[in-house]
């Protein structure tokens, strides 16, 4: 089982993560874990800090000479503007030179100070801020690299930023991430890019922010991940979940699943046909993916399809939302951090990160390994059993 463990606050010394569970054998450099890190920076409308932040990594375990161990796999991401911040976050007994007494409408500020009896916004909102996810994109890294191993790519793309929508036959092709990439909000319609940037300087001059949409494709995916058998193992309710767990998403949509809520069932499902050459699915195919490769909590062999809602940001640079002053009582604005416009592109490696982890997780689980080799040679086997055992159905 693949699982991951992240630690450390936004302006804390670092962000840790801890995954457990890979097979030994996978090649890892902090070059590439890097270059996914660097990923999650990408964006028009992202603030200052995304420009000069840079994330310095240190693997401190389960690594040797570029490759895994089978032990767990600890990471590190110092954090550049520490001395900046070493006397406010100090884990050294003190105080803060200044109390957040005025908590965000949005954010999990007031609910926090609730729930642990603080009295600092601050004890909540450094371990809430998505500077968390930085973490995550290093255990996706891990991820991907080891569905790469039985040829599975996570790629995603934005498909709307505030009002501005992408085309609806648009969609990245296995290959096409650095053409999402290469777009300054990660969207492959030129028209829709050119949009969603107008609507991001719009919001950016009157001091607001916007939320969006984001598409994630898993390709190569066999057939048979998840289960139909057990509540919690249904691989599009864990896929969900993976997804719902980012700050800031507020819904999820599996293939067309908010269409199919107003289609007739005659027009809502993938029609099935047989194909030998679609060996990830045993020489069957579906002839649409309304379902987003997922029936019955399993894949289906079809591409995974999965969307992220996103809201928009919380804290404002033109602090308008109303609060209470909890220690006074009295009405007050929010108090204001650093803030961008929109982070929807961002989150998109994000949702590919979670993705990875959930598909990577799965495929564990069914193909087993202790090492890379032994995991892809059980892979291979499945797959090439999956061809013998649906020819024997079909007509000679």
């Amino acid at each position: 089982m693949l699982r991951f463990l992240t630690a450390g606050e936004s302006h804390g010394p670092s962000l840790s993560v801890i995954v457990e569970g890979l097979p030994a054998g996978l090649a890892i450099t902090s070059q590439r874990i890097g270059d996914e890190l660097a990923r999650r920076r990408l964006g028009y409308g992202r603030g200052p800090r995304m420009r000069f932040e840079r994330d310095e990594l240190r693997i401190i375990g389960g690594v040797r000479h570029g490759r895994t161990l089978g032990s767990p796999v600890a990471i590190e991401i110092l954090n550049s503007e520490w001395p900046k911040w070493e006397q406010e976050m100090s884990p050294a007994p003190g105080s803060p030179s200044v109390r957040l007494t005025k908590p965000r409408p949005g954010h999990a500020d007031l609910a926090g100070m609730q729930k642990y009896s603080f009295d600092d916004a601050r004890d909540v909102l450094e371990r809430a801020s998505a500077r968390e996810t930085a973490a995550r994109v290093v255990a996706g890294a891990l991820a991907k690299a080891l569905l790469a191993t039985i040829d599975v790519e996570v790629l995603s793309h934005v498909v709307r930023i505030g009002t501005a929508v992408v085309a609806a036959d648009v969609r990245p092709s296995p290959g096409d991430l650095a053409v999402v990439d290469s777009s300054e909000v990660r969207c492959m319609d030129h028209a829709a890019e050119r949009a969603m940037i107008v609507e991001i300087k719009a919001a950016a001059k009157e001091g607001d922010s916007l939320g969006g949409i984001v598409e994630v494709i898993a390709y190569g995916v066999p057939v048979g991940l998840g289960s139909y058998v057990h509540w919690d193992r249904k691989l599009d309710g864990q896929l969900a979940g993976a997804l719902m767990s980012i700050q800031a998403v507020k819904a999820v949509e599996i293939g067309d699943g908010m269409v199919q809520a107003s289609q007739r069932g005659s027009v809502a499902h993938d029609a099935i046909a047989l194909d030998e050459s679609f060996v990830n699915g045993g020489g069957y195919v579906r002839r649409s993916d309304h379902a987003g490769g997922l029936e019955g909590g399993m894949s289906s062999g079809a591409p995974i399809i999965v969307k992220a809602a996103m809201k928009p940001l919380a804290t404002l640079n033109r602090p308008v939302l109303e609060t209470v002053d909890v220690a006074t009582g009295s009405s007050a604005l929010s108090f204001k951090e650093r803030t961008d416009v929109t982070a929807v592109p961002a989150l998109g490696v994000v949702a590919e990160a979670m993705v990875a982890l959930v598909l990577a997780n799965e495929a564990l689980r069914k193909f087993g390994g202790d090492s890379v080799e032994e995991f892809v040679r059980n892979h291979a086997s499945y797959v090439a059993n999956l061809g013998s055992t649906s020819s024997a159905a079909r007509p000679a």
